[in-house]
């Protein structure tokens, strides 16, 4: 069974940077596109970040700009680099693998137990 495992989260204020990791257990990881996902208070998850296995990246707009997501296959792990964050982007981080589907990217595993970002004033 996969296992993700994240972390990095914390509180920082608007403007501050994080920079978010997920590391993979019991797949070859390098053959899979990932994608980091952004669960806001009460509201849905929302793919904000993938890179396939080749390392392409592509970002939701809001994102565009300001995160950085990077893998590292010797580590079986993949980053969020989160930069000039801003209230909007608080809310539980998660990683998965994901799989293209005829209606768009979908997860491929159940989601680990994520990370927490806080931004305040």
């Amino acid at each position: 069974q996969v296992q993700l495992v994240e972390s990095g989260g914390g509180s920082v204020q608007p403007g501050e940077s994080l920079r978010l990791s997920c590391t993979v257990f019991g797949t070859d990881f390098s053959k899979y596109p990932m994608g980091w996902y952004h669960l806001p208070p009460g509201k849905q998850h929302d793919l904000v970040a993938t890179v396939a296995a080749g390392g392409s990246t592509n970002y939701k707009d809001s994102a565009q700009g300001r995160f950085i997501i990077s893998r590292d296959n010797a580590k079986n792990a993949v980053y969020l680099q989160m930069n000039d964050l801003k209230p909007d982007d608080a809310g539980v981080y998660y990683c998965n693998r994901i799989l293209m589907t005829s209606s768009g990217w979908s997860r491929l595993d159940d989601w680990g137990q994520g990370t927490q970002v806080t931004v305040t004033t």
